[in-house]
C-alpha cells in the first residue's frame, strides 16, 4: 500500500463531497455484521445531511469522516466512519483529534457520543482516546431525548452507552 506512514489530512467537507461519503458509511457498517449487528438499507446517518460544515473528512477524495451535531452546548458526534479499505491507518483518531479541536475553539465543555458498548472498534476505542462512559444522571434534556430516538429506531440492537470527554486537556470542566 503506497500510503504506508502517510499524514492524512483532515478538513471541512465539500458539499459536493457529501453524497459520496454514503458509501463510506455504508462500507463501514458492513464491519458490524462480524459482531452480530446489522443495519437496515438505507439507513446511513450521512445521507439526509446538506450542511457541509457538520462534516469534518480525511482525504482527498475523502475516505473516512466525521459528522458533528450540537447537543446540549456540546459537540456531539453524529457518526464516524472510515472505509474499512482505509482501516488502521490512524485516520479515525485523526477525525476524532479534529472534532475534540472544533469543540476547543468553539467553546464547548466536550464533546459527547453514543456507541456499542463492547465492540472493540466502539466504546473501548473511544476509551483509548480520552472518553469516558456518561452516566444518565449527568445526561441534558437534549442528549436523553437523543438516546431515546435512537432506542425507538431500534439501532440499540446490541448495548449502547454514552460518552463524553472534555473539550481541553486543562482539566476537567463541567459537563453543560
Amino acid at each position: 500500500m503506497g500510503d504506508v506512514g502517510r499524514t492524512w489530512t483532515v478538513r471541512w467537507a465539500e458539499p459536493g463531497e457529501l453524497a459520496g461519503l454514503a458509501k463510506i458509511e455504508t462500507a463501514a457498517d458492513e464491519l458490524f455484521a462480524e459482531v452480530g449487528i446489522t443495519f437496515p438499507p438505507g439507513s446511513t446517518m450521512i445521507e439526509g445531511v446538506r450542511d457541509a460544515s457538520r462534516v469534518l473528512v480525511a482525504g482527498r477524495p475523502p475516505v473516512g469522516f466525521a459528522l458533528i451535531g450540537d447537543v446540549d452546548g456540546n459537540v456531539h458526534l453524529e457518526q464516524l466512519a472510515v472505509h474499512p479499505a482505509y482501516g488502521r491507518r490512524g485516520i479515525g483518531g485523526a477525525l476524532l483529534t479534529a472534532v475534540v479541536d472544533h469543540a476547543t475553539a468553539a467553546g464547548a465543555s466536550g464533546v459527547t457520543l453514543t456507541t456499542f458498548e463492547h465492540v472493540p472498534w466502539n466504546a473501548p476505542w473511544y476509551a483509548r482516546h480520552g472518553f469516558a462512559v456518561l452516566p444518565p444522571e449527568r445526561w441534558g434534556p437534549e442528549l436523553a431525548a437523543l438516546v431515546a430516538h435512537e432506542r425507538e429506531l431500534g439501532i440499540e440492537s446490541a448495548p449502547r452507552v454514552v460518552m463524553w470527554r472534555a473539550a481541553t486537556d486543562a482539566g476537567e470542566r463541567t459537563l453543560r
